[in-house]
């Protein structure tokens, strides 16, 4: 089975290599820029390798996308704040790959994409930046990966894990990913069914620790951030941001409801960042639109309606702007983070797919949450909070309270990972 998944690994590695060969696009997509990354990669490995400090252990840290790096923020600060150690990030998908290195955040030694699941790249990893220990967030099951890791005795964790009945463990070709996920030493589970239902297969290190995304919120929240550009934008203003828009649902909703409320300020931060994106923007808003990259701190944005955010990586920081949020990804099955603005106080509102988030649905009991999936609900909801400031101060404080709460699930992860590293040493 192991050599049918690393035929399958490195077939579909040359696939991709060549169909990005044949593509001609005036802006390079995500599929090409995660190909070229990944041709580069194993050089990279090296580069990474020569700059960390060989007398300090390396704690490797993968996380899917940018996402889910904000699991991984908080206990990497922790891990630097208590542990002296080298820190190795890797991500699949280019957004986080490409936010990250272009500002490389304090306490991280190396940021790489993930070279692909084959033997001999895994070999070539692992022996090249040594990692005395793996933490790999959500959903990372990578059989070469963990079976090398565990064949080699580095120990293994899996952090902020849901585990669902309809998932591949239980499926007649679930026998890999079974096999994979019994190779953590330790999974960290968000909550008690997903810990029952790997004791169904036979899993018994899992701990039910909660959600490291809110020590992340506040770890964001409490660090100074300021632009200079965005507070001349607003101007002391009451302003209303739209995170990570996914779709075309998404930016139909944000767009009716800015052109709806023309004496409203709007932010607005795509998900992706395209020229067909901006264009569709800068088309469907009545009001006058700019775009951050073409403003500096002097620009006149006195009667500029909606500034368009044309970058990656600042969303959770730029959301302490705002008092009223929208939350793309909801007509998907990739809703965006939904406490990124609550810590801030606001009111948030998303699409409809929220059935696997048990967040949202905490946030929609307490008020501080709405599901709004037509232009016309989303406008209900926005009119009736637009002058309510003794209801905006009240969903504020439900909402710092709720975060606050759920806070602590780090120090966990981190308590046994130093745990780990201070019995290598």
């Amino acid at each position: 089975m192991l050599e049918i998944y690393d035929l399958g690994m490195r077939l579909g590695r040359r696939a991709i290599f060549a169909i990005a060969k044949t593509v001609r696009s005036a802006e390079p997509s995500k599929f090409i820029r995660f190909a070229h990354g990944q041709r580069q990669v194993s050089g990279e490995v090296d580069i990474v390798a020569e700059r960390l400090d060989s007398k300090r252990p390396t704690v490797w840290i993968h996380a899917a996308s940018l996402g889910e790096f904000g699991i991984a923020r908080p206990i990497i600060k922790l891990l630097k704040d208590e542990c002296d150690c080298n820190i190795v990030l890797t991500f699949f998908s280019p957004t986080g790959y490409e936010a990250l290195t272009k500002n490389m955040p304090e306490g991280i030694d190396g940021v790489l994409y993930l070279p692909f699941d084959t033997s001999a790249n895994v070999r070539h990893f692992l022996d090249t930046i040594r990692p005395a220990c793996a933490v790999f967030m959500v959903s990372e099951y990578w059989h070469n990966y963990l079976t090398e890791l565990h064949r080699r005795g580095i120990p293994a964790y899996l952090v902020s894990s849901v585990i669902r009945e309809n998932g591949p463990f239980f499926k007649w070709y679930g026998h890999l990913f079974r096999k994979s996920i019994s190779y953590f030493d330790e999974i960290f589970t968000l909550n008690e069914e997903s810990r029952q239902l790997l004791g169904k297969i036979g899993v018994s290190d899992v701990t039910v620790n909660g959600d490291p995304l809110f020590d992340n919120v506040i770890l964001v929240a409490s660090t100074p951030w300021e632009d200079k550009i965005i507070e001349r934008f607003t101007d002391g203003r009451k302003v209303f941001i739209s995170g990570s828009l996914h779709d075309d649902e998404d930016l139909r909703l944000v767009t009716t409801l800015a052109n709806r409320h023309r004496d409203t300020r709007f932010i607005i931060v795509p998900h992706e960042i395209s020229p067909s994106i901006l264009r569709h923007l800068e088309e469907n808003l009545q009001g006058k639109t700019e775009l951050y990259s073409r403003c500096t701190p002097e620009s006149d944005l006195s009667d500029t309606q909606t500034l368009i955010i044309d970058f990656v990586g600042a969303l959770a920081y730029i959301y302490r702007y705002a008092t009223w949020a929208y939350v793309g990804g909801g007509f998907t099955r990739l809703l965006h983070s939904v406490i990124e603005p609550a810590v801030y106080g606001l009111p948030v509102a998303f699409g409809p797919n929220v059935n696997r988030k048990a967040v949202t649905r905490r946030m929609i009991e307490l008020g501080i949450g709405r599901i709004t999936a037509t232009p016309e609900a989303l406008d209900e909801w926005f009119r009736g909070l637009k002058d309510d400031d003794e209801g905006l101060r009240e969903i504020a404080d439900k909402a710092v309270v709720y975060v606050s709460k759920n806070a602590g699930a780090t120090r966990r992860v981190v308590n046994k990972i130093r745990q780990n590293l201070c019995a290598k040493n």
